[in-house]
């Protein structure tokens, strides 16, 4: 790669007049040995995805396996259209897609990784919705996820992305600065401007503990991804108004770095802390755990049957 910062990433693409998409395509096909083509195609069918989880999941009220969870997103959907919804309808669905793709993971069902099936929901959520409301095509929107590519790597090679070693800043802030800095691209905003929306969007997220439930990536994991995408479409507005991230934004990465490695371990997805161990979160580890022993005392007897 060109860059391994993201003010590094800005300066190229200042130099060379191009869109930070166009260095992460050209710089991914040279490190991969594949043609720009071969990736973008390869980009596009993750898009593709994406949207297959927005529709199935905003459409379904399925529960997890688990029980635990399932028919948010349609709800959120459906509520933020009514004429007292605080959200506007846009920033609400960009919330309900979050949700559905982030319950369709809960699902089992097939999501994109963006950067983590933790955090799955968010770049879908801002980006259909977007697309939504702005007309654009699916080759347009295939650029954008290159964009949020561009910084993802950046983050990871910098910092934390897994919650497991960073806590949810690492997931959720994760993506929400990918998706923040994307969508200022899309909108036609400046590699700096992009830049800035990633350090205004960590800051808010930064000592996020990783706190999920029995272990499981749906509680309190999906309505993250929903906040999440708000958080993102309210980062890159902040970034082309004009706002800049005072603390660089490659800092603020640092900063994550420093906080996730002084974050107790039993609140980096050990379910050891926070929210899963509260009274009610005890008593729905204990529940899920009866629930797995009658179900294996069930599949005993059907073998011995």
């Amino acid at each position: 790669m060109r860059f391994s910062t993201l003010k590094e990433l800005a300066v190229v693409c200042v130099n060379e007049g191009k869109p930070i998409y166009r260095i992460m395509l050209e710089d991914q096909a040279r490190e991969s040995g594949r043609t720009e083509e071969q990736e973008w195609d390869k980009m596009k069918k993750y898009y593709g995805i994406m949207k297959d989880a927005v529709v199935k999941g905003i459409s379904s009220e399925k529960t997890s396996r688990s029980g635990l969870t399932g028919g948010d997103a349609k709800r959120v959907y459906t509520y933020t259209r009514l004429p007292d919804a605080s959200l506007e309808p846009f920033a609400g669905s960009a919330m309900a897609y979050a949700l559905a793709v982030s319950e369709v993971n809960a699902s089992m069902g097939r999501i994109v990784a963006t950067p983590t099936a933790g955090s799955c929901g968010v770049i879908p959520g801002v980006f259909v919705s977007s697309q939504e409301r702005f007309g654009w095509d699916d080759d347009h929107m295939v650029n954008g996820l290159f964009c949020a590519g561009a910084i993802g790597y950046v983050i990871a090679n910098n910092s934390f992305i897994s919650g497991a070693e960073g806590g949810c800043q690492a997931e959720i802030g994760s993506a929400i600065g990918m998706a923040a800095g994307a969508l200022v691209e899309l909108k036609g905003g400046t590699p700096a401007q992009a830049v800035h929306a990633v350090g205004l969007a960590l800051k808010n997220t930064l000592g996020l503990i990783c706190d999920p439930v029995g272990g499981l990536v749906e509680i309190p994991c999906i309505v993250r991804n929903g906040f999440g995408a708000v958080n993102a479409l309210a980062a890159a507005d902040m970034a082309l108004a004009g706002v800049r991230s005072v603390i660089p934004s490659d800092e603020v990465i640092q900063v994550m770095l420093e906080v996730g490695s002084a974050m107790p371990e039993i609140h980096r997805e050990t379910a050891g802390g926070g929210l899963a161990q509260t009274p009610t979160g005890k008593q729905i580890i204990q529940q899920l755990a009866k629930d797995r022993k009658n179900s294996s005392a069930e599949v005993k007897e059907e073998e011995d049957d």
